[in-house]
């Protein structure tokens, strides 16, 4: 039966470099023997000349030592599936994380020679581990510099796939990525860049039950997201395991970035208690971005985690700084720990995390701002129910310079920010459908013509996005 084993970092050079392998067998000991059968080098460092496992290597079977299982010398069964790992007892530096090869010293040069690095900031880097949540706009040069510069432990964390939209500014990726999983191009253009460092791909949606055991994996968290649930669960999340988290973040023309949580500073909470209301501020994929805009504030968030590491300079702790693209100009703002962070205050609420989904969705006195509760129509359903005839009064909210890009077929352009001024070409006697490019847009028209007496609406779900997708490709997307 497959058993998969989890090889250290020691021993991967007897195994061809492979972080883990495959093996048929029935028990532990049948695996560790088929394993070390592959290469003798590796069975003298597994077993003494009796056969015996060496006292200095563990093996758990999943979060069990074998030690403890069974008697000594007993066998451990398996099955399908089960993930062996081995365990070295290593010293607190060893002297390849403290030592740099002859490559590394002429791949570091230009560090090496600066009185504000030297030598010893370059061993810094290369025992710094750092976690990049989010492999996109941001996500990309921040973590192209960070393996550049030699961060010895570089994990990223991500769970989508390319798509043609990312490339116009998430340069991690080429046209040949599309549709493969991010982390894969990822890691291997990261090896690429630099194969001296170690790429730790996290192919997971963070989340509240496994954001604490994975940031305590690393020393630094650089927050590349794009949504208010993931923001607060890495803030708080850092908060509780003491990581300083390097944010950043990116709209149109307009960028922030700053460093929450180090050296007792304020946390993003302290900034923003409490996120905007759905809608208010678009995503990306709402709004738009500039290409070249999240190269500018990744790589300063890269910046900071470097000065954090080499413990140089003066990080952004306290401080907000603000660029706006089009005036070209930087600006910051001072940030104050408050004593009543509900995450970093002197009586803290949050001990651990939370429902980060509910937190940013509906609050106390706002209307529900999801699908749940609101009339709605895929795609699909919309189309075939059109074919046979039904009539539908297509209300396309988006601004006109997207209805240039693309309309669905019978759409009447009705931008959102128009909607108060030509109430009065609606009957509320009709039935609108309404629609934008994700949903976002049409659930904030929704509330506005319910509020207005409209009763007889629903909405497209996914809107035009899920139209090109799933109706007809041939037209352009965005």
């Amino acid at each position: 039966m497959p058993v998969t084993i989890l090889i250290p970092t020691p021993l991967r050079r007897f195994v061809g470099g492979s972080k883990s392998l495959e093996v048929i067998a029935g028990t532990v000991q049948g695996a560790l023997t088929t394993l070390s059968d592959r290469s003798p080098e590796l069975r003298r460092q597994l077993f003494d000349d009796q056969g015996h496992l060496r006292s200095f290597v563990n093996v758990f079977l999943g979060n069990e030592n074998i030690r403890d299982l069974a008697p000594a010398g007993a066998a451990v069964a398996v099955q399908d599936g089960d993930v062996l790992t081995l365990l070295l007892a290593i010293a607190g530096g060893a002297p390849t994380a403290n030592e740099l090869s002859t490559d590394e010293l002429r791949r570091y040069s230009r560090h090496l020679i600066m009185p504000e690095v030297t030598l010893e900031g370059q061993k810094r880097l290369k025992r710094a581990r750092v976690l990049c949540v989010g492999a996109g706009g941001l996500g990309s040069p921040l973590a192209l510099y960070l393996a550049a510069a030699g961060v010895g432990k570089l994990g990223i964390v991500d769970f989508d796939v390319v798509d043609l939209t990312n490339i116009q500014r998430q340069i991690l990726y080429s046209t040949a990525d599309v549709g493969f999983r991010k982390l894969d191009a990822a890691s291997e253009r990261l090896r690429q860049l630099n194969p001296e460092i170690e790429i730790v791909p996290h192919p997971i949606r963070l989340s509240s039950e496994n954001a604490s055991e994975l940031f305590r994996q690393y020393d630094i968290v650089a927050d590349g997201t794009d949504n208010y649930p993931t923001r607060y669960l890495i803030n708080d999340v850092c908060v509780l395991t003491g990581r300083p988290n390097v944010y950043a973040s990116v709209f149109r023309f307009e960028g922030q970035m700053s460093v929450f949580g180090a050296n007792r500073g304020p946390c993003y909470r302290c900034l923003f208690p409490e996120p905007p209301p759905v809608g208010l501020v678009p995503s990306c994929a709402e709004g738009g971005v500039l290409g070249v805009l999240p190269g500018i504030i990744g790589s300063l968030q890269a910046l900071e985690v470097l000065k954090l590491i080499l413990g140089i300079g003066e990080p952004a702790v306290g401080r907000l700084l603000l660029f706006d693209a089009l005036e070209l100009k930087f600006h910051e703002l001072p940030i104050r720990r408050s004593a009543d962070c509900p995450a970093c205050g002197k009586h803290p609420s949050i001990v651990a995390p939370v429902d980060y989904e509910s937190f940013c969705g509906a609050r106390g006195g706002e209307a529900p701002q999801d699908e749940r509760g609101i009339p709605s129509i895929s795609v699909e359903d919309f189309e075939r129910r059109r074919k046979l005839g039904e009539e539908f009064l297509l209300l396309d909210v988006r601004e006109p310079f997207e209805h240039a890009i693309v309309m669905i077929p019978g759409g009447i352009a009705f931008p959102l920010s128009e909607l108060p001024a030509r109430l009065h070409e609606l009957d509320s006697a009709r039935t609108y459908t309404l629609s934008c490019h994700h949903g976002t847009r049409s659930r904030q028209a929704y509330y506005r013509l319910k509020l207005a007496g409209f009763e007889h609406l629903q909405i497209l779900s996914g809107g035009v996005n899920a139209w090109v997708e799933k109706i007809d490709p041939n037209l352009p997307s965005y």
